[in-house]
């Protein structure tokens, strides 16, 4: 309830004038808008799913060769990297995420996807413009900055392993290991033009389990004579609850999903075995681990329970399908907050509650052999009308991955590269 406030008034607070000053980099973003607009409407078209970046990722080498960038393709599949050395300095990583949705559209934008079931449902288009944005303002203010930029077009996030394959292909060895890394998320509950920030775990750690729940099958109507899996795995389903609700510290945070079950072949079949697929989320360490045992402990317990044969055991798997938490440090979180309401005013730079949600941008914390500096902020981009009408309902709001998650480009586009770029221009200062 008190977000909800929160953002009623930020969203009021939105017909504030920016502060009145002349600014160099705000009228240069301004000026670069229809060309920013006009990139954000091609890439909105032409989506590619996880992997299959390949028209994308050239586009985005392109820009960045005719901008002066040194760009190596290929990093992890369809990865780009683009360095700019600009003196001595900190190393600076801006990452962009640039796969699709298998989701087909139904914005009823006259820019929508022409790619048959595809679409930019979660705003990497927005990532993708805001990079290149950002590229072009960093490149013609070289004298204002000193350092290393690494600016990097990351595959596959949708499916949690680009980042992961573009540290695997030697991201931090082959090119200069960043001392700090940013990112951008546009939000579907911030109107456009304000921005979010969570300090602190921002996104969760997601982990894929399955549950083979074994049984002794037979026929339906001679129960007794069977060990039916059906009722094991509903037992199991029901138990899982309690790891939230009685093992989780209330001040910490979880979810245990059961997703999917499947198994059977016909109602007066008892089968062999039925699979649950779940979704694990959770902030530390600490937690994930104790969830993921407490897991397997109660799908054993329940088995041995219903009187299960040892060579009928739950065969509990935790796949190697991975992202970890995200987390945005101290103090870089603190000084581009602090830089943000100085830019922006502190009505349109507003604290958020972390999500649990995935993003494998977190993986570059960790991923070089020291940890480093990070921070994803959120980039409001509900269209101000849409915002009005909803009257705080956030609910009654296309949600990210929807089919009708259409933001607004010009504020959301203007305030993504304003603010990316003068991050990074705070960060690589003379």
């Amino acid at each position: 309830m008190k977000q909800t406030l929160a953002l009623i008034a930020a969203s009021l607070a939105l017909a504030l004038p920016a502060p009145a000053h002349a600014d160099a980099l705000r009228d240069a973003v301004q000026a670069d808008k229809a060309s920013l607009v006009a990139l954000y409407k091609q890439l909105h078209m032409h989506p590619e799913l996880s992997n299959k970046e390949v028209k994308t990722a050239a586009l985005l080498a392109r820009e960045m060769k005719a901008l002066g960038y040194q760009v190596t393709t290929g990093v992890g599949g369809t990865g780009v990297v683009a360095v700019m050395k600009n003196g001595p300095g900190q190393t600076l990583l801006i990452r962009a995420d640039m796969d699709g949705l298998p989701v087909t559209e139904a914005t009823g934008v006259p820019y929508a996807s022409v790619e048959k079931g595809v679409m930019h449902a979660c705003g990497h288009d927005v990532h993708m413009t805001s990079w290149i944005g950002t590229a072009r303002r960093m490149a013609a203010m070289k004298g204002q900055w000193s350092g290393t930029l690494v600016m990097i077009a990351q595959p596959a996030e949708e499916i949690g392993y680009g980042a992961y394959a573009m540290l695997n292909d030697g991201l931090f060895t082959r090119f200069p290991q960043p001392s700090a890394a940013i990112a951008l998320h546009d939000a579907a509950d911030l109107p456009a033009g304000m921005i979010g920030y969570s300090p602190g775990y921002t996104f969760a750690n997601v982990d894929a389990v399955d549950i083979i729940v074994k049984g002794v099958g037979g026929h339906g109507a001679y129960p007794q004579n069977t060990k039916d899996p059906v009722v094991l795995a509903a037992r199991i389903v029901t138990s899982l609850q309690t790891i939230v609700a009685r093992e989780v510290d209330p001040q910490d945070s979880a979810v245990v999903t059961v997703g999917k079950i499947s198994g059977g072949t016909k109602r007066n079949i008892i089968p062999e075995e039925v699979t649950l697929e779940l979704t694990v989320r959770s902030y530390s360490e600490e937690s994930r681990r104790k969830v993921i045992d407490a897991i397997a402990r109660i799908a054993r317990g329940e088995a041995v329970a219903a009187g299960m044969p040892e060579d009928r055991m739950p065969d509990v798997r935790h796949s190697d399908e991975y992202t970890p938490a995200t987390l945005n440090t101290e103090p870089l979180t603190g000084q581009l907050v602090t830089l943000f309401k100085e830019r922006f005013g502190e009505d349109r730079v507003v604290r958020k509650l972390p999500t649990m949600g995935g993003e494998d941008f977190g993986r570059y914390r960790t991923g070089g052999d020291k940890p480093i500096q990070s921070i994803i902020f959120w980039l409001g981009a509900v269209p101000q009308d849409k915002w009005d009408a909803a009257k705080g309902d956030i609910m009654s709001l296309p949600s990210l991955h929807s089919p009708l998650w259409a933001p607004d480009p010009e504020p959301t586009l203007m305030t993504g590269v304003e603010a990316m770029t003068a991050a990074a221009l705070d960060l690589l200062k003379k």
